[in-house]
């Protein structure tokens, strides 16, 4: 049986991996829990699942968390009520929790950053759904991943794909990914792209895009702030800087290809030409069962893939004009050092703004620009934690005060020039 800590519990990735762990009792347990805010739930999770330590972002919720555990009827309480922790080094405790053989990393944004670092410091696997880890630290965190031995595999549907295309090549029998250098044999990547909920409209019409329209996504049920990342196509950015570090292919070797069944999640090139897929239908149990069982792979009474009923699988090339976060993000994976790190925590901050309803969604790559911009003349190109907590403040700071100043909409450039 394989212990699991699920930080970020009470999220889209936290809540379907314990459904998983609910629906395979005997292969796996919870051992450990974290959570943001969403008491009640969180409460519900500790009763179903009985974890030895559960960790709040805020301690300052833990006196009603403790209380509303003591107020439970003596039939609903758990045997062993568990270790309660909180703050930042709450999280970071849960993450290297001693009895857990798994971290499932499902802490949205630059926030799951520490927690993720001390689940390898520690010598824990991950299952890594939490992109920004690489994307805004990957220097910082190669280094740490070769001197533990912990893996990451990947949780998220089109690094899952990969990994699932790459099995029987070399260094995919043992997981060993995000090394520094290219995967043996690995010529091209293909990320697919579901479009978002902006796919069908025409670029001129983006101008009445509201708050709803961009967190309607069209195939995928995901939280808000990832829903408009999708419908700007700056996830599917942040997908190519992270494969870039778990796979060793250099920019010019990650494609993105709109995909609007979201029926194959990603494709791979090899070095004789063959090109692989992974197919299934938009749901991320699947990515998060694969990596809680690897190397074993479990049976499930789930639906099967039937394509006779989805009928046709169609492919276009993504819009530079319509999605220029996808640009951005291309920019600063080959700018390097910080500035993935700078245009991850712009983003993060713009969509923050856009979501209450303080900037348009047309406003979002402009500000990240500016920020991107800005930050060209301090660029670390090697950078330790430090720095890169340093310009992740820095830039979430530089997105408010613009915001504060008013917002200017100006034509993309090449940050790269």
């Amino acid at each position: 049986m394989k212990a699991i800590s699920v930080l970020g519990s009470t999220g889209s990735i936290g809540t379907q991996t314990l459904q998983i762990a609910e629906e395979f009792p005997e292969q796996f347990r919870v051992v450990a829990l974290t959570a943001g805010r969403n008491i009640k739930l969180l409460v519900q999770q500790i009763q179903r699942h009985q974890p030895e330590l559960v960790a709040l972002a805020d301690a300052d919720l833990l006196p009603e968390l403790q209380q509303r555990l003591d107020d439970l009827p003596p039939s609903e309480r758990p045997q062993q009520l568990p270790e309660l922790v909180g703050g930042p080094d709450g999280l970071n405790t849960a993450a290297s929790w001693s009895s857990a053989d798994l971290v499932v990393t499902g802490i949205v944004g630059c926030a799951g950053l520490l927690p993720t670092l001390a689940a390898i410091r520690a010598g824990k696997d991950l299952a890594l759904a939490n992109k920004e880890t690489l994307i805004a630290a990957g220097p910082v965190v190669l280094p740490e991943l070769k001197k533990s031995g912990s893996r990451l595999l990947p949780a998220d549907s089109e690094h899952f794909a990969i990994f699932q295309c790459l099995q029987g090549t070399p260094w995919a029998d043992n997981a060993r990914l995000s090394t520094g250098v290219p995967t043996p044999g690995l010529r091209r990547i293909q990320l697919t792209a579901s479009g978002g909920a902006f796919r069908d409209w025409k670029a001129a019409d983006l101008e009445k895009a509201t708050v709803a329209d961009a967190t309607s996504h069209p195939n995928w049920s995901m939280g808000r702030k990832i829903t408009v990342d999708s419908a700007s196509l700056m996830n599917k950015g942040l997908e190519v800087i992270e494969a870039h570090y778990l796979f060793g292919l250099d920019y010019d070797h990650i494609e993105i290809v709109i995909h609007p069944q979201s029926i194959i999640h990603s494709m791979i090139e090899l070095a004789d030409s063959s090109v692989l897929a992974q197919l299934g239908w938009p749901d991320m149990k699947l990515p998060i069962l694969y990596c809680l069982s690897w190397p074993s792979r479990l049976e499930t009474p789930w639906r099967r893939l039937d394509l006779t009923e989805v009928g046709q699988l169609t492919f276009r090339a993504p819009d530079p004009a319509k999605y220029p976060c996808m640009q951005l993000a291309y920019a600063a994976g080959r700018a390097g050092g910080t500035m993935p790190a700078v245009m991850n925590a712009a983003n993060e901050e713009a969509v923050a703004q856009f979501l209450d309803e303080r900037i348009h969604f047309l406003d979002i790559p402009a500000v990240i620009e500016a920020a991107c911009e800005r930050h060209k003349q301090d660029l670390i190109e090697h950078p330790q934690l430090d720095d890169v907590l340093a310009v992740d403040q820095w830039a979430r700071t530089t997105v408010r005060e613009q915001v504060k100043r008013g917002t200017r909409r100006i034509p993309l450039t090449a940050m790269a020039a």
